[in-house]
């Protein structure tokens, strides 16, 4: 089973040994730097890639969630990167990912398996295969695959080659509210039956389950007890800079200097209804790069504001700015 682990300033790690640092809480999103004695090689199986940056809480969040084979629960801003995440953990343990993107219809049975009636009826009326095999019109969802690559039996459900995954369950904060409890009800089981074949499918090593979520409702007490979760504060200008360095390493450094000054006073605007992100900034700077602009004219006018504003009442907000002085170049 889950069991509690509170990452909150570091409250409730005395009982795990050997935990390392810890971010923020479920509780109270704001990042909280704690200095954590050093740890063994074993435990820090994730430090990042050379194509996505961490911090130190980042990377115990990750490796806390490893260790105790729970569900990393990241929450974030959109565009800080939380979906990148999986895709560079699944690189680091050199793990094939299942991703699972979440939307408002989705129930935790649809990720286990789907029966395709209409596929099986089309069949019958045209004479198309052997009706009567309903295991050929058993598709299995994501966390049904990622059971059925390491079962014993996996039927003919299953595939794809053998082994453990990466299983990201994207925006969960999209579904319905018992669907938290119930998808965690199904990860503490790690079986399954196929209800049309009585099939049982057991996995014998739990998926590495990254959870996101970008705060657009409240998860159940009840799960948050059960994962590890990690806030993934916004970088500072310092952090930025190396990160916009990874996507664009041959970038004029007075360029990534005044493009990310710039960024942060916008961001900065009063009342912005939605702030810029990250991923937009590296947009943003693809385009000052295609376009030829030197620094001293887009820090001048601001173009390709589209890209970084994508809201009409900011870009009016922005031109208002600029005409009663707040906003100045």
């Amino acid at each position: 089973m889950f069991t509690c682990l509170n990452t909150c300033g570091g409250h409730g790690l005395p009982r795990v040994a050997s935990r390392a640092r810890v971010f923020a809480a479920p509780c109270e999103p704001v990042a909280v730097a704690v200095k954590m004695p050093s740890v063994s090689s074993e435990f820090r199986r994730f430090t990042g890639t050379p194509g996505y940056l961490t911090s130190e809480s980042l990377e115990a969040a990750v490796n806390c969630a490893l260790a105790l084979e729970r569900p990393l629960l990241i929450k974030g801003e959109p565009g800080t990167g939380k979906t990148l995440l999986a895709e560079a953990l699944a690189a680091s343990l050199e793990l094939p990912l299942i991703h699972w993107p979440v939307k408002s219809t989705t129930r935790a049975q649809d990720g286990l398996y789907v029966y395709d009636t209409v596929q099986r009826l089309y069949d019958a009326r045209f004479g198309d295969g052997d009706v009567k095999d309903i295991r050929r019109y058993i598709k299995l969802g994501p966390l049904g695959r990622a059971f059925a690559a390491t079962a014993d039996t996996a039927y003919d459900y299953a595939r794809e080659p053998r082994g453990r995954r990466v299983l990201l369950i994207d925006e969960i904060d999209k579904a319905d509210l018992e669907f938290p409890n119930d998808l965690l009800h199904e990860l503490d089981r790690m079986r399954f039956t196929v209800g049309e074949t009585g099939d049982e499918i057991v996995a014998r090593e739990r998926p590495v389950v990254v959870i996101t979520s970008n705060n657009e409702k409240e998860l159940p007490d009840a799960f948050l007890r059960r994962c590890v979760f990690h806030f993934i504060d916004f970088p500072d200008q310092e952090l930025m800079k190396r990160i916009v360095r990874v996507h664009h390493p041959r970038l004029d450094d007075a360029l990534v200097d005044q493009a990310v000054v710039k960024f942060y006073e916008l961001r900065a605007l009063p009342k912005l209804r939605k702030r810029p992100s990250t991923s937009e900034l590296v947009d943003w700077i693809s385009v000052l790069k295609t376009a030829g602009l030197g620094h001293e004219r887009f820090v001048r006018e601001l173009p390709f504001l589209g890209v970084l504003l994508k809201k009409e009442q900011d870009v009016e907000l922005f031109g208002q700015a600029k005409k009663s002085g707040v906003w100045r170049s």
